[in-house]
């Protein structure tokens, strides 16, 4: 099955010609003669540009490489504004599956003899058709809602696993065989990408992140989440209420109603940081296909979030170590960051700091010499994953995510406002974050949480004490047996090497004895007391204590 999906991929990627993007002097010889040795596979799409063929052949190849080039399209600082624009269409634009199996599916799912049982004005085209599920619009009975229904795609789940068996192959071999394999940790990043990936499939749980996102952002002005139906949802099928904005990818759209562009980029930032520090739960798919923007008040401008299928968590040690690093750079204070690299395990324990801290400033110094709104975040970090390969950095699983988020979020604002300065936005929040965490208030903070459960713990607090004054009290007694049972305990194990130790040696000389001329009972008999003294001496080291 994994050879004929890498033969699958092989052959998309030949047919679509992009081994021609890469440049000959890049090949080696062995290379070569492979492409020249598949003569069958030869490029079908001549006439088309390289973006077009490189959105083709991962439309081709399934979900997992649709939303790899979904990464792609936020990156524009990155690719060339072709391919970009290409891959663009990737994020709503997939062809949709038939729509009659859509009907089926939502009418098996909630148990309907008819669709018309519960929807009105139900529209067969789909509204939108994305990698791994399709949308369509529909009018709820009996109050008239405006409604859409996502639908899974029909036996979506087993070319997942199939790409997923494959990725965990390439990333074993990877590991084994390329020298920076053990440290990139390929294996846990696919462990923790098929997690995330199949937990789209599971509509349920969209539901649910769903609906703990809007709680989140109740009556806020920055982002807004639909209501979601949850009865009328199901593993394969989810009900929504129908919003109505301007895609956040459509600019022209956007600046022709007035919208404060500076604002809303700036809005992004915050609403990601507000996500991962406030709430430490954040929307991990946010692509431009996901993210509308409302069209009430262009002046104040309001995110719309939609497609909640993969969300990020983070815990307090994890915050901590980040928002700490974020405040580092801005500060280029590179020996913090150097320290929290130790700190936080990403390091081993023995790296030289002073070294590290070099490394860390040789890379970031030039980069600050830019005005900070010309800085890609992207780039930093591919400058500083390239210097950790001195320092035996690791990969870390948990984080993929939330990287992979801040990327989108960078280019995302980049594209609405090429003046955005990420750093500048970023920098008070997290130091406000920070100062909420540590000081005064911090502690006044904690108490007042735990503070039900300290009094609920109280009234056992004077019987805690007294057991534990009387487990003192009799604690030199106890001291005193336990000396007493180690002295035996050495006692005991002092005889049975001493009863072994003298079988040993008789079992030794009635097997030399033969060789002189004496009685052979001699030798049997020094040999029967060797045994038996061996075997007394196992039985007083089995003896209980």
């Amino acid at each position: 099955m994994q050879l004929m999906r890498l033969y699958t991929i092989k052959k998309t990627l030949l047919q679509h010609g992009l081994d021609e993007l890469i440049p000959p002097r890049w090949l080696p010889w062995y290379a070569r003669i492979a492409r020249h040795s598949a003569f069958w596979l030869r490029n079908r799409y001549p006439d088309k540009c390289r973006g077009e063929r490189i959105r083709l052949a991962l439309q081709s190849l399934g979900p997992v490489f649709i939303k790899f080039g979904q990464m792609l399209s936020t990156r524009r600082d990155l690719l060339p504004p072709d391919i970009a624009d290409e891959l663009t269409l990737l994020q709503d634009k997939v062809p949709p599956f038939d729509s009659t199996l859509a009907r089926q599916t939502i009418e098996k799912a909630l148990g309907l003899s008819s669709i018309d049982q519960l929807f009105d004005e139900f529209s067969a085209a789909p509204l939108a058709s994305a990698s791994i599920a399709q949308v369509h619009t529909a009018r709820l009975k009996p109050e008239g809602q405006q409604v859409v229904i996502k639908v899974i795609r029909p036996r979506i789940g087993d070319t997942i696993h199939a790409d997923i068996e494959l990725m965990y192959t390439l990333a074993m071999v990877v590991q084994k065989w390329l020298p920076d394999g053990k440290r990139l940790r390929p294996v846990e990043v696919v462990r923790e990408y098929e997690k995330t990936i199949l937990e789209e499939l599971n509509l349920l749980q969209e539901a649910s992140n769903g609906i703990q996102l809007k709680r989140n952002f109740e009556d806020s002005s920055s982002l807004y989440i639909p209501h979601i139906y949850s009865d009328y949802c199901r593993k394969n099928v989810m009900v929504m209420e129908r919003i109505y904005g301007i895609p956040v990818a459509d600019i022209d759209a956007l600046h022709a109603q007035g919208t404060d562009m500076k604002k809303l980029a700036e809005r992004g930032v915050e609403v990601f940081f507000t996500q991962v520090f406030r709430d430490s739960f954040f929307h991990a798919d946010m692509h431009p296909g996901n993210i509308f923007v409302s069209t009430e008040n262009p002046a104040d401008p309001q995110y719309i979030g939609i497609d909640f299928g993969i969300v990020g968590t983070l815990n307090r040690e994890d915050k901590r170590y980040l928002a700490e690093n974020f405040v580092a750079f801005f500060n280029r204070d590179y020996r913090k960051v150097a320290e929290l690299h130790v700190d936080s395990g990403w390091v081993p324990a023995d790296t030289d700091l002073e070294e590290f801290e070099v490394a860390v400033r040789t890379v970031c110094e030039p980069i600050f010499q830019k005005p900070l709104a010309e800085i890609s975040f992207g780039i930093v970090l591919l400058q500083l994953f390239n210097t950790a390969r001195r320092f035996n950095m690791q990969v870390q699983p948990q984080l993929v995510l939330l990287q992979k988020t801040l990327l989108y979020i960078e280019g995302l604002g980049r594209q609405l406002y090429p003046q955005l300065d990420l750093w500048q936005t970023a920098k008070p929040f997290l130091e406000n974050w920070m100062q909420e965490q540590i000081g005064v208030k911090a502690l006044y903070k904690k108490v007042r949480a735990n503070l039900p459960y300290w009094s609920e713990k109280m009234p056992e607090v004077p019987d805690l004490l007294f057991d534990t004054l009387k487990q003192l009290k009799h604690l030199p007694q106890q001291q005193q047996h336990w000396i007493a049972a180690l002295q035996q305990q050495q006692h005991q194990q002092h005889r049975s090497r001493r009863y072994q130790l003298l079988g040993s040696t008789l079992i030794l000389a009635g097997v030399i004895l033969p060789i002189y001329p004496v009685s052979g009972w001699y030798a049997l008999g020094l040999a029967g007391l060797g045994v038996i003294s061996f075997a007394r001496g196992w039985l007083i080291s089995s003896k209980p204590q």
